[in-house]
């Protein structure tokens, strides 16, 4: 047994030789291993994509709601009462002006043309006489055959005559008129709805309900509502020479209820003067070619109206501003030492993909759209320029596009391209509260 214990003696004291070797070992290793990553960290610069900002010419547009409603508009009335004998036209289809609609029984109508007809005949024939007694009267006078009383009375009874008969005259055109009333033409060009009546009714003049109405819808009207605090506001930017007006004539995109857009652009025809008490709200018409009849009256649908051009404007990357609990609008800049610097910025409306910037971030400035989450502000990092298309996009659209499409990006508008053309980008207005809501940042890295 000592022999035994004697031996292991030895192997035990190797054992422990080695583990302590094992230790210092691993003790220098995880030093080593600490002082690298010192190292590493104190010169690391992350790695951020930034957009280069730049000032350029921005159209300003709205977005608003409205319906539409017929260029022209007619009631057909009876101006002349009777028994409905025919109607003339098919309901639905396509009526021209003075086309004829109905036919009004015109027994009585017409017996009172051929009375006010023979009136004029009797008058005109009383007036032949007074003008031969006159003429006679006149020859008499000279040779004082006559006297002076007798030739003023025949001088006088000529002139009643004539009078009688400008009197049966219009008696008889006002027999005319209402004879013809008693054929019930269009009184505009349009497409005319159901009729209210059929063949065997009576129906009196001027009765309150029509017999069929009217309408011409091309072009059409498309009648929207604008906020009157909108529009101080906006006249206010104006006035400042902030924002260049487009004034009347402006174009206008229609957005129909299904989301597409209209294929023919309309044109603003006037602004009322008048604010609604109820809805504070005041009317915008536009007028909207219609060749095709897709527009039917009091259909809902969207104008996208230029209100003005921004000739400065600044446009920023949506993924580039961030929201704090609060809601106000933040943003990440790389300044001229290559250190990230924090903005709090003023956003007034979305255009596109992009945020209208009315303070804190200005032409030059290099926004940070990737990479956000990597870094903090006032640490050094590496700046990369985005690629060409998205940087082109970021600060909106190439100079020789021309102008952009309107907002309604989100609704399909299209864009409409002109070489050479300034380079602008159609905004829509922001509703109310959409700044206080977190925009989706770029994922890092």
């Amino acid at each position: 047994m000592p022999n035994r214990r004697s031996a292991r003696r030895p192997l035990v004291a190797a054992v422990g030789a080695v583990a302590v070797v094992c230790a210092a070992a691993l003790l220098v290793a995880g030093c080593g291993a600490k002082r690298a990553a010192g190292f590493s960290m104190a010169d690391f610069h992350p790695q951020v994509t930034v957009v280069t900002l730049r000032a350029q010419p921005v159209t300003l547009s709205r977005e608003l709601p409205g319906r539409t409603t017929p260029y022209l508009i007619a009631d057909v009335r009876p101006q002349v009462s009777g028994i409905v004998k025919r109607r003339l036209f098919t309901e639905g289809s396509l009526v021209h002006a003075g086309q004829p609609l109905y036919e009004i029984d015109d027994s009585l109508y017409r017996a009172q043309y051929d009375n006010a007809q023979a009136a004029l005949q009797k008058a005109q024939a009383n007036a032949v006489a007074a003008e031969l007694a006159e003429k006679r009267a006149a020859e008499l006078i000279k040779i004082d055959a006559i006297s002076t009383q007798d030739n003023e009375n025949a001088v006088s009874t000529a002139r009643q005559a004539e009078a009688d008969v400008a009197a049966a005259r219009a008696a008889l055109d006002s027999a005319a008129v209402n004879l013809a009333y008693a054929r019930i033409t269009a009184p505009i060009t349009g497409r005319i709805g159901r009729s209210s009546v059929t063949a065997g009714a009576l129906v009196t003049a001027d009765q309150s309900t029509a017999l069929a109405t009217i309408q011409e819808l091309n072009p059409i009207y498309v009648d929207v509502n604008q906020s009157s605090a909108d529009w101080l506001q906006l006249k206010q930017e104006i006035d400042s020479g902030r924002i260049q007006s487009t004034g009347a004539g402006t174009p206008a995109t229609i957005v129909l209820e299904n989301g597409s857009v209209y294929p023919h652009q309309g044109r603003l025809q006037f602004t009322d003067i008048t604010v609604d008490p109820t809805t504070g709200n005041f009317l915008l018409r536009v007028l909207v070619p219609n060749p095709e009849g897709l527009l039917l009256p009091g259909m809902y649908v969207r104008a996208v109206i230029d209100e003005g051009v921004l000739p400065n404007g600044v446009l920023a990357p949506q993924e580039g501003i961030e929201h704090d609990p609060r809601g106000n609008a933040t943003a990440l800049v790389v300044d001229a030492e290559g250190k990230v610097e924090q903005r709090e910025v003023d956003i007034t409306r979305a255009v596109g993909d992009q945020w209208l910037i009315d303070k804190g971030l200005t032409a030059g400035d290099r926004l940070i759209i990737a990479g956000i989450q990597k870094v903090q502000p006032g640490m050094p990092v590496q700046a990369i320029e985005a690629p060409a298309a998205t940087s082109s996009q970021a600060s909106g659209p190439d100079d020789s596009a021309g102008a952009a499409a309107p907002a309604g990006a989100a609704a399909g508008a299209p864009a409409g391209a002109g070489p050479g053309a300034a380079a602008t980008a159609a905004a829509r207005a922001v509703p109310r509260g959409a700044a206080h809501h977190p925009v989706r940042r770029a994922a890092a890295g």
